[in-house]
């Protein structure tokens, strides 16, 4: 594949520099920004697959840590900062600034893929910024955990969960109900939470997919 662009980056967010990862396929017609799950990072393999896909087909993924390498050590001992949405949100906020002010980006629009707690950091960030996300597409999220964001999202939303991750199903549901924009929950049938039964991430990169080409 074609690369403008594949590259370590660094982000300022809020007082902190933040590491992440920048891949500007040649003729990019979009751009996501990932936002990953609890006691992840950039290097989650599950998004890196998904980020690998979507890059094949065309869009700039960046994938990013939310936290600095002191608070992810804190947070594996403590879990203090894993369910701090609003930092984690005003982190995403700040990346889609970063993205903004790129000449290779800034022109591309711009989609939001959370999962777990990431889904809620994503539906904070497309309420405070409803102008420069087009879409948040969820892969096993909480986005019950966005609590009264919700009724700001406008940003279409697709959430997608596995049929065996039953509790999470009621919660999304939940949420969708609360969003004020377009939202659609799409079950995986046989899936549970991380999606590691065969096929079922594959189903998630071809629903993923679909969502960003309507």
């Amino acid at each position: 594949m074609d690369r403008d662009l594949d590259s370590a980056v660094r982000i300022p967010a809020a007082g902190v520099i933040l590491d992440g990862d920048l891949v500007l396929p040649a003729r990019a017609t979009g751009v996501v920004l990932f936002a990953h799950g609890s006691g992840s990072s950039r290097h989650s393999p599950r998004n890196r697959l998904v980020a690998t896909k979507l890059q094949a087909a065309g869009y700039a993924t960046l994938l990013m840590d939310l936290l600095t390498p002191e608070e992810e050590q804190l947070d594996r001992r403590t879990g203090q900062f894993r369910f701090d949405i609003s930092r984690l949100a005003s982190r995403l906020t700040s990346a889609i600034r970063w993205l903004g002010a790129r000449q290779e980006t800034a022109r591309l629009p711009l989609t939001l893929f959370g999962a777990s707690t990431g889904a809620a950091a994503a539906l904070v960030a497309a309420a405070d910024a409803p102008n420069q996300i087009k879409l948040v597409i969820s892969r096993g999220g909480r986005p019950d955990l966005a609590g009264d964001a919700l009724e700001r999202v406008r940003t279409p939303t697709r959430l997608i969960v596995g049929g065996r991750d039953v509790e999470v199903l009621a919660l999304n549901k939940a949420a969708a109900a609360r969003l004020a924009g377009p939202a659609e929950i799409v079950v995986v049938p046989g899936a549970t939470h991380l999606f590691e039964e065969p096929g079922a991430m594959d189903r998630v990169i071809e629903l993923a997919l679909d969502a960003l080409r309507a």
